[in-house]
């Protein structure tokens, strides 16, 4: 029973601790059995009640529920909340705004991870540290899923109710979603400031990006141009190149296409003649694209191409589009591709219309914006563009041109949004000039005010913008930031004419209109004001976000002191989108870089390597992981988003499929904190990350057998409190030996950290929590806490857990917010802060004097012969369930070693007996087993006639490792793996290899006598 005295005693006993842990501490016994006692934590909001019975199972749904409302109630994560004394070192990050087109996927979820177990760990060390959380508006994206929610469920389009009651739909819409992804945040424990949380289309970010664009727009920056874009005929409007899917076709194949009743078919490779106007003769020229011949300007030939010298100066008859047409020549057609001559289409062709510029052609658009053929395109106008392609095909053959028809690789270019194959139009479109800012974005890097890691993508990073296109802004859709662009015009000027100016608002337009126009008041007032129906980019209001977040244009107190930004954290697949137009804009508006290091993750694949995708139903919902969910449910769901609009018939069947063999059971339920230590564990920077929900239930086991290691000490306290006498209580052998484990794992903890390899870590504070502390030291402890024990052996070993307690769940916090806190809470001892989030974090300083390399030795070959003694019981298909044991050392100095651990080795290896000998008794030497550990020492097991059946056992697991060995390396040695496998999955068969190899050799030691 606990009593007053216990509480002093403690103190007493705690000062062998007191340098180590720099504060004092008092442990406190909180009842196993149901007592209760009660602290007064100061805590003015709603603190979950954790003064009760200490729970037997660890269930992650109760253990996370209510910490994230109380942290957040309480203000934790204010860049304040940390009380330091003098100027705290400060720490900014943004995270990567969601888009409020859906729910979080596992892919947001690893970035939210790496960032908050930074961030956490950050704020533990005192620093200042501001994480701002945001939204994006995602235009295109919630555009889409809008429009096809209206047309699903009322038959509408935007255009039947118009823009204005479109923008109020979209906008319910993003309310909604903002909920669900705000409340997935939440569930997740990320530590994010809500109280600075911002929306790419609230006020203030208007307000920069309305600034931004007039700030480039007057420096000369952005100008108006007719140019190829990207066009989606479905949408109606320009999209980025993220937007563009290339879909590889190797032969014919049929593809559905929005707008078209029937398949369209891609992967085929049409010839076709054009003859000579002032001579007999043709040029032959081959088409993946048929119809667009009716926009042909020019035929061009390699200057070097001997077929064709004959052709200088000479045109040819297009009879689709009844013109003549220049033979040109240029270096960019590829002599061995087709016939070697180029039809020259450069209303349609990026390579076309480059060339066109060179020669001086004219551009002639014939595809429309609505995916039909336009007014000049004769007997065609008006058909749906891949409806003509049979036409003009049957046109040509009626004339005798056409020459031939065969399958051709070809990579098709499709929107992502609406599934349209992707034309490219030459439309009036707004552009950023990129080429200066550019250039000074890579100077940084290359001067060393900005750091990418991983290191490699600084050639990707010189690349792009040493290559660096005009950035087309506008789009044209309903939702988003209106171009701020006004046309001003005199009184009867021309559709089309007068001057462009940017502006705030229409009054702003008319004065610099005004000014630029030198006109007089009554003059101005004349002039016709209209602002450009087009939206921006998404990209160029996210671009903004590191200081238009701060308060950006304003010189707010917050972008004083937070910007630029400590770290920009975020995948490497928008590296270009998004990473490096924020560096221009950050460079050209604010005249600094908006962050000082860019840390890049990589993209999340399934457990078998495969980008997730909806297609291949291995798409996981964070959620499924944290409560888990059934097959069944998994189905349900997809029949509902069927329903719904989101998925087509065919997509529905390949989820369906893929998530039987996938998840077969369903995902069980794991909790947050196994999430999260899942996605940490894995080295974050590799190109391709597998996630695999066993191994996130494996983790969940984890935060169980810590669970059992917090319950198990406070047992042994209430137990051993009536015994645990007022003695020194000096650490023994296994409590210096745990603590110098401790120490090592926290030096690697640190190390890590710092260099933002979450996986070295983890696996630092795994190794600790489950192979050293509770498989080994607690398993020690028991010797002296069960039965009569007491006294000093007892009360260190209270204090050596308690100590490894905290600091392990300390260590952990970044990574296991939830099971940290609550363990935290739960724990007999004053707490250095009211919650663990702000908790001072272990470093190795505070645990350097516990290192002990001898004792750390002398333990290695301890457990190494624990192990061997396991291996050899694991051999035997019959064998006692605790048997007799010898250990045949050598030197006298290894067998007093030995000898002094003897029960630990008995107790850990789960034997009767373990004898140290110089020589094996002579009734064991025909018996018993051995296994060699090191030169100077054998174990041997004493076996029950079980010899003959060990051996064969033995052999059996050898040839089966043999055997997958074998396969695995004439895999690996064949020819092509390494250009066709993945780059993952050859890691993964690497250690598979590395796994076998080891496994052999620990069955190659084993020795079962005859």
């Amino acid at each position: 029973m606990c009593d007053g005295k216990l509480g002093l005693k403690f103190i007493h006993l705690c000062d062998v601790w007191k340098p180590l842990l720099k504060r004092q501490w008092i442990y406190r016994v909180n009842s196993v059995s149901g007592r209760n006692f009660s602290v007064n934590n100061g805590c003015t909001g709603t603190k979950k009640d954790t003064e009760g019975p200490f729970p037997a199972a660890y269930r992650p749904r109760e253990v996370e529920r209510g910490w994230s409302e109380w942290w957040e109630a309480r203000g934790f994560f204010a860049p304040d909340a940390v009380p330091s004394p003098g100027a705290a070192a400060v720490f900014s990050m943004v995270l990567p705004p969601p888009n409020v087109t859906g729910q979080l996927h596992l892919g947001h979820a690893l970035a939210c991870t790496v960032q908050d177990v930074l961030a956490r760990w950050r704020r533990m060390r005192g620093e200042s540290v501001a994480w701002l959380p945001g939204l994006d508006h995602a235009g295109i994206a919630t555009q889409a899923l809008v429009e096809r929610t209206m047309w699903h469920e009322e038959r509408l389009t935007r255009r039947d109710v118009g823009r204005e009651a479109f923008e109020r739909r979209a906008e319910a819409w993003a309310e909604r979603q903002a909920h669900a992804i705000s409340g997935q945040l939440r569930r997740l424990g990320l530590s994010l400031d809500w109280s600075r949380e911002f929306y790419t289309m609230d006020a203030k970010q208007c307000a920069a990006v309305t600034e931004a664009f007039i700030h480039l727009f007057d420096a000369g920056l952005v100008y108006r141009d007719c140019s190829l874009v990207n066009w989606s005929c479905a949408l109606q409007s320009a999209i980025s190149d993220v937007e563009v899917v290339h879909r590889a076709f190797e032969k014919a194949t049929l593809v559905p296409v929005p707008g078209h009743s029937e398949p369209v078919e891609f992967g085929t490779l049409t010839d076709f003649a054009y003859k000579l106007c002032d001579s007999d003769g043709e040029v032959v020229v081959s088409t993946t694209r048929l119809e667009t011949a009716l926009g042909d300007v020019a035929v061009a030939v390699h200057p070097r191409d001997p077929r064709y010298a004959h052709l200088r100066g000479a045109r040819v008859w297009n009879p689709l589009a009844r013109r003549q047409m220049p033979v040109v020549f240029d270096e960019c057609v590829d002599m061995k591709l087709g016939t070697g001559a180029l039809k020259v289409t450069p209303g349609h062709s990026a390579v076309d219309f480059d060339l066109a510029r060179r020669h001086g052609l004219e551009v002639v658009s014939v595809i429309t914006e609505d995916g039909t053929l336009g007014e000049n395109c004769g007997q065609f106008s008006g058909l749906k563009r891949f409806d003509a392609r049979r036409g003009v095909r049957d046109a040509l053959a009626r004339m005798g041109l056409l020459r031939g028809r065969r399958d051709h690789a070809v990579q098709v270019p499709f929107c992502s949004r609406s599934g349209d194959a992707v034309e490219l139009l030459s439309r009036p479109q707004w552009f950023i000039r990129c080429k200066a800012m550019a250039e000074e974005a890579a100077a940084a890097l290359q001067d060393g005010r900005l750091v990418i890691e991983p290191q490699h993508f600084e050639k990707v990073w010189y690349d792009w913008l040493y290559n660096i296109r005009d950035w087309c802004v506008s789009r044209q859709l309903w939702w988003g930031h209106r171009v701020p662009a006004y046309r001003c015009a005199r009184p009867g000027a021309a559709e089309g004419e007068g001057t462009w100016v940017s502006a705030s608002s229409e009054e702003h337009a008319r004065r610099k209109a005004a000014a630029q126009l030198r006109l007089g008041a009554e003059e101005a007032r004349q002039l016709s004001v209209s602002q450009d129906g087009d939206v921006l980019d998404t990209w160029f209001s996210s671009a903004l976000v590191p200081f238009s977040a701060l308060g950006w244009p304003e010189q707010s107190a917050d972008f004083k002191k937070y910007y630029p930004l400590s770290l920009m954290e975020t995948g490497h697949d928008i590296l270009f989108f998004w990473v490096a137009r924020m560096a221009m804009l950050g460079l050209q508006l604010t005249c600094r870089l908006p962050f000082e290091k860019i840390l890049l993750h990589g993209i999340l694949c399934d457990a078998h390597g495969r980008k997730m995708s909806k297609s291949l139903g291995n798409v996981v919902s964070p959620e499924d992981v944290i409560y888990g969910i059934s097959a069944q449910e998994l189905q349900d769901r997809n029949l509902q988003k069927l329903r719904s609009g989101l998925l087509s018939e065919t997509e529905l069947r390949k989820a369906t499929d893929g998530q039987r063999k996938l998840f077969p059971s369903g995902i069980p339920e794991c909790g947050a904190d196994a999430l999260r230590f899942t996605l940490a564990s894995h080295n974050v920077k590799s190109t391709f990350i597998n996630f695999d929900v066993a191994e996130c239930h494996a983790n969940s086991l984890f935060c169980n057998k810590l669970w059992q290691a917090a319950r198990y000490t406070l047992l042994s306290l209430e137990r051993l409190s009536p015994r645990l006498g007022a003695a020194s209580a000096a650490p023994g052998t296994y409590d210096r030996w745990v603590l110098s484990r401790l120490a090592r794992a926290v030096a690697e903890v640190e190390r890590s950290l710092s260099g933002s390899d979450l996986h070295s870590a983890a696996a630092a504070l795994r190794a600790f929590v489950h192979q050293e502390f509770c498989d080994v030291y607690l398993e020690a402890t028991k010797l002296c806490t069960r039965g009569e024990g007491g006294g000093e052996e007892a009360a260190a070993a209270c204090h050596t857990l308690l100590c490894c307690l905290d600091a392990t769940v300390r260590c952990l916090a970044p990574f296991m917010p939830f099971l940290s806190e609550e363990l935290y809470q739960r724990l007999p001892l004053e707490r250095a802060a009211e919650t663990v989030a702000l908790a001072p974090y272990p470093t190795p300083e505070q645990w350097e004097q516990w290192r002990d390399e001898a004792l750390e030795s002398e333990m290695r070959t301890v457990l190494e012969v624990v192990s061997a003694l396991r291996r050899l019981k694991g051999a035997y298909i019959q064998c006692a369930k605790r048997p007799l044991a010898y250990l045949l050392v050598k030197d006298e100095a290894g067998r007093e070693t030995l000898q002094d651990h003897v029960a630990l080795v008995a107790h850990l290896a789960r034997c009767e007996s373990v004898a140290v000998v110089d020589a094996l008794p002579q009734a064991a030497r025909a018996t018993a087993a051995s296994c060699c550990v090191g030169p100077d020492c054998t174990v041997y097991l004493q076996h029950q006639g079980a010899a003959a059946a060990a051996r064969e056992d033995i052999a059996n697991r050898r040839d089966k490792i043999s055997k997958e060995l074998d396969r695995l390396l004439k895999m690996t040695a064949s020819s092509g793996y390494r250009e066709k496998a993945s780059p993952q999955i050859q890691s993964t068969h690497m250690a598979k290899i590395e796994t076998l190899k080891t496994e052999l050799k620990r069955l190659d030691n084993l020795k079962v006598p005859s």
